[in-house]
């Protein structure tokens, strides 16, 4: 599963309001053994909201988790936008949700919050602990929370024990070198698909080190390739150190 994160909010990218939403996300997956495979910030824009969303589509492993514009204001263009980009249709009434608000509102659930019960067809609610306005998800894959951490956070933490909670074992094996990247390169060429590779160039007193990082679901697998570079090492009298 490619894990994908998309912060609506022009309030975050003029800096009025800080993200908490990436942070919370990263270390909820990790949890279960996930990393995210990308993260976008972006404005209440109409058009930029329907490229992204169509982008994540075209990925057939993706998990996307969208924050922000589920309310009931002018700028709240989310819910429309995933019907017809997740569902090829405009949005509909969901039934409980537009129950849930009248119990809660009542008459001043006109004229615009009982929109919020606006959905895209074949919607999941997503239980709002602190005021039953509930978030979103579709084909248990799109998930659609508002943009208050509050709300949000619970919404999306009971999603992910639900959905994600089993994963395979991952296996890391990291090492520090006194050297540059430039060393290493011809090893890292040999590194599969299958095993993630990070390289970090870290400078001291201008002088370049790196720290790499090998990371993958076969045990035996990650550590022959994290031998390779140990041996490269060694071989080139060059010191590192395990990490």
């Amino acid at each position: 599963m490619n894990f994908y994160v998309v912060i609506i909010g022009t309030e975050i990218l003029n800096g009025r309001r800080v993200d908490k939403h990436f942070e919370f996300l990263k270390n909820e997956l990790a949890k279960y053994g996930h990393n995210l495979f990308a993260s976008f910030v972006i404005k209440d824009d109409k058009e930029l909201i329907i490229k992204t969303y169509e982008m994540i589509q075209t990925d057939k492993d993706a998990v996307m988790f969208s924050f922000g514009g589920i309310g009931s204001t002018p700028d709240d263009l989310t819910r429309e936008i995933a019907s017809n980009v997740f569902r090829n249709s405009n949005v509909q009434t969901h039934q409980k949700f537009f129950n849930d608000i009248i119990e809660k509102f009542g008459d001043e659930a006109y004229p615009h919050r009982i929109h919020m019960a606006d959905l895209p067809p074949k919607s999941d609610l997503l239980f709002n602990p602190v005021n039953n306005m509930s978030g979103f998800s579709l084909d248990n894959r799109y998930f659609f929370v508002p943009g208050f951490p509050s709300m949000a956070h619970p919404m999306l933490t009971e999603a992910i024990k639900k959905h994600f909670s089993h994963s395979k074992e991952k296996f890391r094996k990291t090492l520090y070198a006194y050297t540059s990247e430039n060393s290493l390169i011809s090893i890292m060429k040999q590194v599969p698909s299958t095993i993630e590779l990070s390289s970090l160039p870290i400078f001291v007193n201008n002088i370049p080190n790196v720290e790499l990082s090998l990371y993958g679901e076969e045990e035996n697998e990650v550590l022959y390739y994290f031998e390779l570079f140990i041996s490269e090492l060694k071989n080139k009298n060059i010191e590192y150190k395990l990490m």
